[in-house]
């Protein structure tokens, strides 16, 4: 290659570098921006606490009465972790065995339509969950145990929201182990089986467990479906029958006519909810990077 051509390949390659740092930046300051916004908006209420000596009572169960200044966010705390908990507990299977089915069993037909079907159901809109949990799942779970429209009914449609993201990822994380281990193992006449569950899922339980944290801050992250089927009454999820009312949810019933204190309630709830998610996220890099590291380094 010619110094002239070489001239013009670095000339792109800083351009295209340039640009792709421009857009990194503008990311995290638009990220930057929504948390400055959040803090603005709940800081009425955040040093009304502060200075009322009350700080952590917002945590606590005093119940949700906005009308008179009593803004107990633990129930509705405690059944967003149980309806993302829930949701986990029935997915991670399902997802996990699809992933190895797509992966070691299926053929290229099968996978191909299998992993397009995946893919639709991880774009479905949240609202056409809802609307199908609303009219199948909770009149079904009502048969059984009134009013139907509770947290099992969120748990179930959570879990089918979350189910795809879980699926992909872990069939990501199982293509991306060394085809040598799998070949080490064939060599050594394991069975199938004992190839799958003791050389490629540990090799793979990094960027596994990194994809399940991603979901779980999907699914923590969910309103319009868990709005729909969830009951939303205020109080503590003591049975699965139970109707809940989960923070995104209260955040967008309330929202429309909030006022004062009330209204900068739902923007701290809001900014709770961003410091979870951001947990998760930070936790899901700090896996993935580590399982990397010990691939590479062990």
């Amino acid at each position: 290659m010619s110094w002239i051509a070489k001239g013009i390949v670095n000339r792109t390659d800083h351009r295209l570098s340039m640009m792709l740092a421009v857009l990194s930046a503008g990311a995290a300051l638009l990220l930057t921006l929504i948390v400055l916004f959040l803090i603005k908006e709940s800081w009425p209420f955040l040093s009304s606490r502060w200075h009322s000596g009350s700080w952590f009572d917002w945590l606590q169960y005093q119940g949700w009465y906005p009308q008179e200044n009593r803004f107990g966010m633990a129930p509705m705390l405690l059944a967003s972790l149980a309806v993302t908990l829930g949701a986990l507990i029935v997915a991670l299977p399902v997802g996990l065995a699809s992933a190895i089915y797509l992966q070691f069993y299926a053929n290229p037909k099968v996978v191909r339509t299998f992993r397009l079907l995946l893919t639709l159901l991880a774009g479905v809109p949240s609202v056409v969950f809802g609307l199908w949990g609303l009219t199948r799942i909770v009149p079904l779970i009502a048969l059984w145990q009134p009013p139907g429209a509770s947290l099992l009914a969120a748990i179930l449609v959570l879990s089918l929201m979350v189910l795809p993201t879980i699926a992909l990822t872990s069939a990501a994380a199982l293509a991306s182990v060394s085809r040598e281990l799998l070949h080490g193992g064939i060599a050594l006449g394991m069975r199938r089986k004992t190839q799958i569950l003791h050389i490629m899922l540990p090799a793979a339980r990094s960027n596994i467990f990194g994809g399940v944290l991603l979901a779980t801050a999907r699914a923590l992250g969910e309103t319009m479906a868990v709005l729909m089927v969830a009951g939303n009454v205020v109080q503590f999820p003591a049975r699965l029958f139970d109707p809940v009312r989960v923070l995104t949810a209260n955040i967008a019933l309330e929202m429309s006519y909030a006022m004062g204190d009330h209204r900068a309630s739902l923007f701290a709830s809001g900014l709770l909810l961003t410091a979870m998610v951001w947990l998760l996220s930070w936790g899901s890099y700090r896996v993935t990077r580590n399982g990397r590291e010990a691939g590479q380094y062990g």
